[in-house]
């Protein structure tokens, strides 16, 4: 008999065995059903975050500088330490602007919420952005409609605005939105442009909700001492590092750092966030592991004890197969495809109850189940089973024909 054949023979004797203690392999396989379950769904969640991330992230650019007060991801010592330091201001925009030899364009925000209103329509906890005529290059926006922010605007200060796709379609739900005027906290802004739909940051933000005014007006109106963010879109991506280091020099000079002291500034980049949430993914990953281990671990005793009593309750029926000329291989293999369905069986239970439950992550992180994600279940549904069968199915190969056929 060959290989091929002893393992044919061996799932229909296994699928037999199942069906004859359908309960009892249901009950034993629980630990697995867990375990892939949660597999499954720790999968699901994480290539949901890494696809909401990698959208969201790439509306930063990697290609961007930002020169801030503070540096994005910092302990509580260094925080209280540049708290006090002084505010970047529209003039260091401009100066760096002049100055610096690497930059394609350079941006200026500061944000805020506010509430937009128009007629008896009002929306409250819009993200007001304050930007410069260059804002949409570096942000990397598109306009569905209209026109951006001018330099005249800019330099004028002029009551002028570009709205989101949320909100022109709430206040103009009819069209007319170029030209028509909204409210910004009741001062009047007339729309010239609309940007293009971006939908939510990976952390829930709605990007569509904004409302975007020149720079000079937010600080005229809003606030007279805003946190500004100084945009450096790099000319060419391989030039950042040069980039970085002039723009260092630029601020330093500018802001008077003396000699050997310390910046009171920050120059962040697009590193620093994908640090940082792959840092969160290795700890979310580690810890679905462990409980996915831990759920295996404890599916798989279940498994080995429930094949160590299959042996038991059949070893006549080893001794019979022996006697006939059963090779230890083929007992072996018969056991081991058994404890090999049960889990199996347990993994393809476990993706059905995780396929309706990965709808529901979907719904809030994008998440999906990939074709690698349930092969890998499978996969170790099965390995599972293998590993923790081996030793019962050892025993079974090994026993004696003649003390098998004389258990009672």
């Amino acid at each position: 008999m060959n290989l091929l054949t002893e393992i044919k023979e061996a799932v229909l004797i296994a699928w037999a065995a199942l069906r004859g203690n359908t309960m009892r392999s249901i009950l034993t396989a629980l630990g697995i059903i867990i375990g892939i379950v949660t597999v499954t769904l720790m999968g699901t969640a994480i290539t949901g975050l890494n696809n909401a991330f990698k959208k969201s992230i790439a509306g930063i650019g990697a290609d961007t500088l930002f020169i801030q007060r503070f540096s994005w991801f910092t302990g509580e010592e260094e925080w209280r330490m540049s708290r006090n330091r002084r505010e970047l201001s529209l003039q260091h925009a401009r100066d760096v602007e002049r100055l610096s030899t690497f930059a394609a364009a350079v941006s200026v925000e500061s944000n805020g919420n506010g509430t937009v209103s128009l007629d008896r329509k009002q929306a409250k906890g819009v993200f007001v952005a304050a930007n410069n005529e260059n804002s949409l290059i570096v942000r990397g926006l598109t306009l569905s409609s209209g026109r951006w922010l001018s330099a005249s605007d800019v330099q004028a200060g002029r009551p002028v605005c570009v709205l989101g796709s949320y909100l022109a379609e709430r206040f103009f739900p009819q069209g007319g939105v170029i030209g028509g005027r909204v409210k910004l906290n009741d001062i009047p802004y007339d729309v010239i442009g609309v940007i293009d739909k971006q939908g939510t940051f990976f952390t829930g933000f709605n990007l569509d909700n904004q409302i975007v005014i020149p720079i000079s007006r937010f600080t005229r109106e809003l606030s007279r001492w805003p946190d500004l963010t100084i945009q450096v879109k790099v000319r060419d991506i391989q030039e950042l590092g040069d980039a970085k280091e002039e723009l260092r020099g630029i601020m330093r000079k500018l802001r008077r750092v003396p000699p050997g002291a310390k910046d009171d500034f920050a120059i962040n980049q697009q590193d620093a966030l994908i640090s940082f949430f792959n840092a969160i993914g290795g700890t979310v990953a580690a810890v679905g592991l462990f409980i996915t281990g831990l759920s295996l671990f404890v599916g798989g005793i279940g498994i080995m004890n429930i094949m160590f009593v299959s042996v038991a309750e059949r070893t006549k029926e080893i001794g019979i197969r022996k006697a006939i000329g059963a090779k230890r291989r083929t007992i072996l293999i018969q056991f081991l495809v058994e404890a090999a369905s049960i889990t199996l069986g347990a993994g393809i239970l476990g993706l059905l109850i995780a396929w309706p439950l990965t709808l529901v992550v979907d719904h809030y992180l994008a998440a999906a189940m990939p074709w690698w994600l349930v092969g890998i279940a499978l996969l170790v549904s099965v390995m599972t089973g293998v590993v923790s069968g081996f030793l019962p199915a050892w025993r079974a190969a090994r026993m004696d024909p003649v003390e098998a056929l004389r258990a009672e």
